[in-house]
């Protein structure tokens, strides 16, 4: 029966539910106020968090793949292609809660992949509105589209490490 329970509290924090947990310390309890206060503002049930995943996720890869159609347009791509991929993003916050969301983007194993994937929607977007430059903006996305790739890989399992060791053996010139 505890087997069981503790599956039970899993899957409602993979939903992101609320489980009893032991006491948070103050210190961390008033780090995250905003983030709770929205938590609990944004109560939703799991169908609700399941359509609101679909709906976000569906439009994010459809923006991402509209951006192809105007794709000899850097501005316009730069612009579509960002918004999907915030989308994108934002929508795993339906299913696990904005709390964790953060909570997860912050963790010491993907900070620096986060940061990375953020700031070159950023730049993007940046170069895309007012810079004007159609070959920096190209550049940009390549590295936004590359970020996004190794953000995503750091939430599977020594995917980073595996894909790392398969680029250093193809790209090796040493016979």
């Amino acid at each position: 029966m505890e087997k069981m329970n503790q599956a039970l509290e899993k899957m409602k924090m993979l939903v992101g539910m609320d489980v009893e947990d032991e006491e948070v310390a103050p210190q961390q309890e008033s780090s995250f106020a905003f983030m709770d206060d929205l938590n609990r503002n944004c109560t939703l049930s799991t169908k609700q968090r399941l359509y609101g995943f679909a709906i976000c996720l569906t439009t994010g890869i459809a923006c991402t793949l509209l951006s192809m159609m105007v794709f000899f347009n850097p501005i316009k791509f730069g612009i579509t292609f960002s918004f999907g991929n915030l989308l994108a993003l934002g929508s795993t916050a339906f299913l696990i809660g904005p709390k964790r969301q953060v909570t997860m983007m912050l963790d010491p194993v993907r900070i620096y992949a986060t940061a990375i994937y953020i700031a070159s929607i950023i730049i993007a977007l940046f170069c895309a509105l007012y810079v004007r430059n159609k070959l920096l903006t190209l550049l940009l996305i390549i590295l936004e589209f590359g970020a996004l790739i190794w953000y995503s890989l750091s939430y599977i399992p020594f995917a980073r490490s595996m894909v790392s060791k398969v680029m250093m053996a193809c790209f090796d010139t040493e016979f």
